[in-house]
């Protein structure tokens, strides 16, 4: 397991971050500080990501994005990272049916993969070129 940097010994940037993710979750997460734990520099680095793609407003709102990372965390089978943004998706507006069926989608397109890669079939439906 891990070690992880706690709330109380964390100085200098790795508090500084802290004090942002706690401001933005209401708590800092374990995964944030396992990171810490390593190298404040790159918690700090990784918690810039996630504010620029995961907080940021954009072109898909914060459920939408909830849902694609519980998605890609249970095809990558990260357990932490699937039940925590499972969470989240929940807490953004998410049902349980929508969740319910995202994970539907997963077991369908690892399993679609799967026979298109072994059946190696050529792609004949394509998104127009950019130009």
């Amino acid at each position: 397991m891990s070690a992880l940097l706690s709330e109380e010994d964390a100085t200098g940037k790795a508090k500084e971050v802290y004090d942002e993710i706690r401001a933005a979750f209401g708590m800092v997460p374990n995964f944030f500080k396992a990171q810490a734990a390593v190298d404040p520099e790159w918690l700090a680095l990784n918690w810039q990501r996630e504010k620029l793609i995961m907080l940021a407003e954009g072109a898909l709102d914060r459920k939408t994005k909830e849902l694609l990372a519980m998605a890609i965390s249970l095809v990558n089978g990260c357990e932490y990272c699937s039940l925590a943004h499972e969470g989240v998706a929940l807490m953004t507006g998410a049902s349980q049916e929508e969740v319910n069926e995202a994970k539907k989608v997963v077991e369908l397109f690892a399993s679609f993969n799967a026979i298109a890669d072994s059946l190696q079939v050529p792609c004949d439906i394509r998104p127009p070129a950019a130009a």
